[in-house]
């Protein structure tokens, strides 16, 4: 298939379901009208040739490039910045032009890192893949992602255009409300870690009969891992971080997607996160039960403590952030303690800026949380507001010559009102603003 112009969907392709939404979110300088009709209507034979053309043309990689520039994000293991990488940027897109069309092109070491898991004292492994790569990744990931979102599951919401965490908890609630009140809470183990390779490029197969390009996917999995002084070549896995793994890691739970939905299961899937809402116990265990087969078979670990099935009229469960019991929802404990450390890092009673700057900037970590979990019940928010305030307030009495957190008098002296009048933003009265269209 040649290239072509690049075009919006051609008239006559379907406007519905997961068809237009591969087809609307199709990068309009990779694919082409003909290539579009393709997707919409189903290419022949099923599989995708000559893709490895579209991966290495200087237009994709021009873009691709703008991308990982808006991502910004930290240097691999060459210590290559983007801004570095920028500054001869006409030499770099040129040189992996042609390394990528002559088959020169390796991946290089994937610089890991292990950052903290918020509430807990465990870390999560980062891998931090040079700029070189992230371009050549996210050019990668603008050729085959239509391909597969064409036919991703409708209860599958992570990483995926126009999707969002708010629409899967939107569709959990939704679930809750109609009767779906036992769930099967599911944790896969260390999951990006543990893909195994062999049956990922088997479902890849699938769909694209590139030899070139599957190469170029395996070879970002077998990349070496530098951490620390150690070095090593991945087994298993997609690292977390690299701009491929997180639709390398939608493309092997999309069987297990479609196999619960052809059992009439409501799963709900962002990612590896996943919940299974049913109307009685007996219904969830045998859901619970399917998908410790396919994990087992498929080389997945379900984690043993972390998987259970819960009422949620009683128990409860923890969902992208939140926590659902009883018909109602607020921030999970996890999801408070990542913000409270984040406040105490800007409220350190040593810091110097003015309470002025101290506050604009708790502002911006309040607003960016309050837009998540807006849809927490009311009484989630007064906690938090007086423990933000007790922070200001133990900072001030430092300042002013005393020990200790602010207490007891400081509440005279730095009355709630004090900090209104600075600006401080009100998780309570946010709240209930944002309810007041709903309420009228």
């Amino acid at each position: 298939m040649t290239e072509e112009r690049p075009a919006s969907v051609p008239p006559g392709a379907p406007q519905a379901g997961e068809t237009s939404s591969a087809t609307r979110h199709a990068k309009p300088w990779v694919w082409t009208e003909r290539m579009l009709a393709a997707l919409a209507n189903g290419v022949k034979g099923g599989k995708w040739f000559r893709l490895i053309d579209k991966v290495f043309s200087r237009r994709n990689l021009d873009r691709a490039f703008e991308q990982v520039a808006r991502n910004d994000g930290a240097a691999g293991a060459d210590h290559v910045t983007v801004d570095a990488f920028e500054l001869h940027l006409e030499e770099n897109l040129r040189t992996l032009h042609e390394d990528l069309r002559s088959d020169a092109y390796r991946p290089q070491e994937i610089r890991r890192t292990r950052i903290p898991k918020p509430g807990t004292g465990e870390t999560r492994p980062l891998g931090i893949p040079t700029v070189r790569d992230r371009v050549v990744q996210t050019a990668l990931v603008h050729v085959i992602e239509p391909i597969f979102e064409r036919d991703f599951a409708e209860h599958s919401y992570g990483f995926r255009p126009g999707r969002s965490c708010k629409d899967a908890l939107r569709r959990v609630a939704e679930l809750l409300k109609s009767g779906h009140h036992y769930v099967v809470d599911a944790d896969l183990k260390s999951y990006f870690d543990t893909i195994p390779h062999g049956p990922l490029l088997d479902r890849l197969r699938e769909k694209i009969a590139d030899g070139r390009a599957l190469s170029l996917i395996q070879s970002f999995l077998e990349a070496d891992v530098l951490e620390g002084l150690a070095a090593w070549t991945p087994e298993e896995g997609a690292p977390q971080g690299a701009v491929l793994s997180p639709l390398l890691s939608n493309v092997y739970l999309d069987a297990l997607d479609h196999l619960m939905a052809e059992a009439g299961y409501e799963m709900v899937r962002y990612a590896d996160d996943f919940v299974i809402l049913c109307r009685s116990a007996e219904e969830a265990e045998k859901a619970l039960e399917l998908v410790r087969e396919w994990t087992q078979a498929n080389g997945l670990t379900l984690h043993p403590t972390k998987t259970q099935v819960v009422d949620e009229r009683s128990g409860g469960f923890d969902f992208l952030g939140y926590h659902f019991e009883r018909g109602w929802r607020k921030p999970r404990k996890k999801s408070v303690a990542k913000l409270r450390e984040g406040i105490r890092r800007k409220t350190r009673r040593k810091r110097g800026d003015s309470l002025e700057f101290i506050i604009q900037d708790v502002n911006k970590t309040l607003r960016g949380w309050f837009e998540y979990f807006k849809h927490s019940r009311s009484w989630a928010f007064p906690r938090l507001d007086s423990w933000i305030r007790m922070r200001l307030r133990s900072l001030l009495r430092k300042r002013s010559g005393r020990r200790g957190r602010g207490r007891g008098l400081d509440h005279q002296r730095w009355p709630n009102a004090f900090f209104a009048d600075r600006g401080l933003f009100n998780l309570e009265t946010a709240h209930a603003k944002a309810r007041q269209p709903s309420l009228r």
